[in-house]
Order: C-alpha cells, then sequence, then structure tokens
C-alpha cells in the first residue's frame, strides 16, 4: 500500500479497540509509527495536547487527530491503492 501521509498511531497494548487497528494494519501489510501512550510519557502529553483528550486509538494524519477504530479502518480502506 502507498499512503503518502505522516501517519502515527497512538495506542494502548490492551486497548481491544487498538488490537483492531494493529491487527487490520498487519493483516494489509501497513507499517507505520506507533505510539504507547502508557509507556510514552511524551507520547502521552502529545496526544492530549492535540486531541484535547486520551482516547485511544488515535491516528495523527499529518497531525491531525482520527479518533474510532472503524474510522481509522475505513481511512486506510479509502486511501488505499
Amino acid at each position: 500500500m502507498n499512503i503518502q501521509n505522516d501517519l502515527v498511531l497512538y495506542q494502548l497494548d490492551h486497548c481491544p479497540f487498538c488490537a483492531k487497528v494493529r491487527n487490520y494494519l498487519e493483516k494489509k501489510s501497513i507499517s507505520i509509527e506507533m505510539k504507547d501512550i502508557e509507556h510514552d510519557d511524551a507520547a502521552r502529553e502529545e496526544l492530549i495536547r492535540v486531541g484535547g483528550k486520551t482516547q485511544v486509538p488515535c491516528l495523527f494524519i499529518d497531525g491531525k487527530p482520527l479518533y474510532e477504530s472503524n474510522d481509522i479502518i475505513a481511512w486506510f480502506e479509502s486511501h488505499s491503492q
């Protein structure tokens, strides 16, 4: 898959909705940067600063947050080639 955006997934290892997104990415062989907000304080602070909350999963697309696992998967589906 060729995606021309700067993508970062903010997530938690034990979150089932995050696992849903990770599983989708793995199935589609999509590799993006992931930040675990439980183990990375800077990532947690960035998520709060940009998105205003700690809700995960959150996909930053060119610095803008997109929440909800289904919406994140739909974004990837609509941007795949």
